[in-house]
């Protein structure tokens, strides 16, 4: 640009923007003096944890507060010249969709279940654009997102889409009446590695084809260093530091980003070594000297779908997990990597007998296979599991105490009195205080509740825990913690983990071991070492590849930016 050229005006503008709660204490503020502008091509991220005001942020600007529980207090949202704030319901209509469109995190929920993707994409532009040539619209906003075979895909329902095209369909239907403006709240969250990678991509490449401006939230930092121009950070409610992206990673003034920054676990960090980092100074090793395999599995298999049932009838069964074998030492990790529906989840429920399964499992040296429901109670002594969604994983009706004694009081473990010193010396090992025991699971946030779930899988003392996606829905602040105190709890009580999860960040930093999944199958297994430096196959080097780098210059020196 040249310099006596007068800086463009910004497209959106954010001017000390409040936002109150309505609470039975009265108003509670939600969002306070949030200010920002939005330039013309420009791809500005809002970063922050749960709760920070960054979802809050977007309904504001789009006329979407639930008016029975939020309220805009003060400030003004300009779109150019027009404060979209003192629009009539009638005239915000006209404005979604066509001035400024929106993507959602999970696109099942976003699409009409009972409409075709065809239907649902011609109504959004026959209520922008009129009815004329509104398929041929549709048809053309499904090839430019990359979708192969529109017009197949114009005919089918929402369930017959993967997560990543479903994503697609919901960012068409967005860039269908060429909106100046696009948000996207988390809209990768719900989509595996290579799946996010893609929609990434496309983002880029719509938004120099349509030339929209583009708000990214999210609390992915990788995601933010490879899209963002400038950067809004957020907590509680407020913009703690704003800037460009290089300025934000590079030279982050405030406290806070530099703790959100740090906490971000960076893929490679742990080159060149064959272990998890330690966190306390004992040698796990001493505890285990006999380093007999807590967990062998072999030819493991699990299939779903019987003739003879009404569902399946005339299809064969489907092998979800298909031949898997693997061990786990005492003090170790196996992490178990792939992509949604790669198995990884029906491994985990099986080698715990919570599924029906082919082959041997081996559970600190009985086989498992064939075992009742009665003859695995004393197993399950052995072997824990820590759930993805903390939130789901505790009644709600339930104090936390009785919670995490209730698994000492079905296996008969102590009186009563020994129950609740057991309880409070779990609550003190998992890092919170005893007097949470007579507190209820909503009185806590999700980390806390996590460590709840710990606090109870280690009630029986097992030496194997099975974790799922257990700090995926974490903040990555909270994440960090959590995972520390996973491998705090390994080195000083010798267990033994399967780390199930889809982020290889957090895969490295866990693992002494890692097997990769794809379609049922290990297609690769070695040490964290051999993995993650010298992949063998094609498709774990895809997945390594397709991680987002929290450093926005890689992006700048690859010309993503460009």
């Amino acid at each position: 640009m040249n310099e006596a050229t007068p800086a463009a005006a910004p497209v959106l503008s954010l001017r000390n923007l409040s936002v109150d709660a309505r609470t039975p204490e009265g108003r509670k503020p939600v969002l306070e003096d949030v200010s920002f502008e939005l330039a013309s091509g420009e791809t500005l991220c809002i970063a922050g944890e749960s709760g920070s005001g960054k979802s809050v942020t977007s309904l504001s600007i789009m006329g979407l507060l639930p008016k029975a529980s939020l309220r805009v207090a003060s400030g003004s949202v300009l779109l150019g010249e027009r404060d979209l704030l003192k629009l009539s319901d009638r005239a915000m209509r006209s404005v979604r969709g066509g001035d400024i469109a929106m993507v959602f995190q999970e696109p099942m929920t976003s699409l009409n279940p009972v409409m075709s993707v065809g239907s649902q994409l011609t109504e959004a532009i026959r209520a922008h654009q009129g009815s004329d040539n509104a398929e041929a619209v549709a048809l053309k906003m499904l090839d430019a997102v990359q979708i192969t075979e529109p017009a197949r895909r114009l005919k089918q329902y929402p369930h017959e889409l993967s997560g990543g095209m479903r994503q697609r369909v919901m960012i068409a239907m967005a860039l269908s009446c060429r909106p100046k403006v696009l948000i996207a709240d988390e809209p990768t969250t719900a989509l595996d590695v290579t799946v996010q990678a893609q929609i990434l991509k496309l983002m880029r490449e719509l938004k120099r084809e349509f030339g929209a401006s583009i708000i990214l939230i999210t609390h992915d930092m990788g995601v933010v260093a490879e899209m963002a121009d400038r950067v809004v950070i957020m907590q509680n409610g407020r913009i703690v530091e704003q800037g460009t992206a290089l300025a934000v990673f590079q030279r982050p003034k405030e406290a806070y980003t530099q703790q959100l920054l740090a906490a971000v676990p960076r893929l490679g960090a742990l080159t060149g070594t064959d272990r998890p980092p330690r966190i306390t100074q004992r040698a796990v090793e001493t505890l285990h000297p006999n380093r007999t395999p807590v967990l062998n599995v072999r030819d493991l298999t699990v299939t779903y779908g019987n003739a003879a049932s009404r569902f399946f009838k005339g299809k064969p069964p489907v092998a979800a997990v298909d031949g898997v074998s693997f061990d786990i030492l005492p003090g170790e990790t196996l992490g178990l990597v792939g992509e949604s529906g790669s198995g990884k989840s029906t491994t985990g429920k099986a080698v715990l007998g919570l599924i029906p399964f082919k082959g041997n499992v081996l559970i600190d040296g009985r086989n498992i296979a064939g075992l009742s429901q009665r003859e695995m109670r004393p197993v399950r002594r052995s072997a824990q599991m820590i759930f993805q969604d903390p939130y789901a994983s505790l009644d709600p009706r339930m104090a936390v105490g009785k919670a995490i004694g209730e698994p000492m009081l079905i296996h008969g473990i102590g009186n009563h009195s020994e129950r609740q010193d057991r309880v409070a010396e779990l609550l003190r090992r998992v890092g919170l205080t005893p007097d949470a025991a007579t507190r209820y699971p909503h009185e806590f946030s999700g980390g806390q509740r996590q460590r709840i779930c710990i606090a109870r899988a280690l009630a029986l003392e097992p030496k194997l825990i099975v974790a799922d996606e257990s700090v995926a829905a974490l903040d990555v602040s909270v994440r960090a913690r959590v995972l520390d105190l996973l491998l705090e709890l390994q080195e000083t009580m010798g267990l033994a983990y399967l780390f199930i999860s889809h982020d290889m960040a957090v895969v490295e930093r866990m693992s002494h071991n890692v097997a990769v999944m794809r379609a049922g199958r290990i297609i690769e297994t070695g040490t964290r070492r051999d993995i993650f430096e010298n992949p063998r196959d094609d498709y774990t080097r895809a997945l390594i590849a397709a991680v987002p780098i929290p450093d926005p210059e890689v992006y700048r020196v690859k010309g993503v930016h460009a």
